[in-house]
């Protein structure tokens, strides 16, 4: 007979990013029983931000951006088009990776200009949608390896924010009351 060993992940000295845990409980989810409220939309349970999103227009200055960052204290800006739909996410990460490239002097380029700078510029942002399920919002977000998602509607309109702090506070600090509220088909 083998010795039990624990595994790495059992370990508390060992710890995991957020999306760490993300990415074990999709392996493990074939093993674990999936609890019926992850079959829940998200726009029913309500789960992330959804009042007073705080964007930025593509032709703002990354002055603006960081302006904005600084005065709403949150750490990623949806960047919206002149009809008000969502083209890409800027992130303080963003901001680090201009100061990286020492471009940091130029703070009067646009959003537009600065996002295809990035060292790997990526088309796009990685959206969600209110009728989505839980489920379905958590696979995206392990596979894509990103901290948040933004929800939007039909048409691209920025919605609100799906953040992985907002959905790990959800899911272990308040299973029962994400039971309690409306299901998708509802």
């Amino acid at each position: 007979m083998k010795p039990l060993v624990k595994p790495p992940f059992l370990d508390p000295d060992v710890s995991m990013k957020e999306t760490g845990i993300y990415r074990l409980s999709h392996l493990c989810g074939s093993m674990i029983p999936k609890p019926r409220f992850l079959q829940k939309c998200i726009g029913e349970v309500e789960i992330g931000t959804f009042k007073h999103i705080a964007t930025v227009q593509e032709t703002a200055t990354v002055y603006d951006a960081l302006s904005i960052f600084v005065e709403r204290r949150v750490s990623a800006l949806p960047v919206v088009n002149k009809e008000g739909k969502v083209v890409a996410l800027y992130s303080r990460f963003d901001v680090i990776n201009l100061a990286a490239q020492k471009k940091y002097n130029n703070l009067n380029m646009t959003m537009q200009e600065a996002l295809q700078g990035r060292p790997c510029y990526i088309e796009g942002v990685i959206k969600c949608y209110p009728h989505e399920t839980l489920e379905t919002i958590i696979d995206r977000i392990a596979k894509a390896e990103v901290h948040r998602l933004v929800l939007v509607d039909e048409e691209d309109v920025v919605r609100g924010i799906v953040s992985l702090s907002d959905l790990l506070q959800a899911l272990v600090l308040t299973p029962a009351e994400i039971s309690r509220r409306g299901n998708c088909d509802e």
